[in-house]
């Protein structure tokens, strides 16, 4: 039951993220949300958590970085996807 919990956190975490750097096309682009909210929340969350002295406790610090993770980890993605392209 965590691990279906984390995933839908990760992809409402992910949405988020493509909504703060706008959606590219009418929709929302689902596995990359799935994808960018797991790793920003992971590499993210736990960073803030750790830095902040929160531990490994669910608290809003963990939550903030989980967010800027994913913007981070949306940011790359789509700036790797453009670079492929060119």
């Amino acid at each position: 039951m965590l691990i279906v919990a984390l995933i839908l956190f990760g992809m409402l975490v992910g949405a988020g993220a493509q909504l703060v750097l706008g959606r590219e096309g009418k929709s929302i682009d689902w596995a990359m949300a799935i994808v960018a909210g797991l790793v920003g929340s992971f590499i993210g969350g736990l960073l803030l958590s750790l830095i902040s002295g929160d531990g490994l406790a669910f608290r809003p610090s963990g939550i903030i970085g989980s967010i800027v993770g994913a913007v981070i980890v949306t940011a790359g993605w789509r700036w790797s996807r453009s670079r492929l392209a060119s």
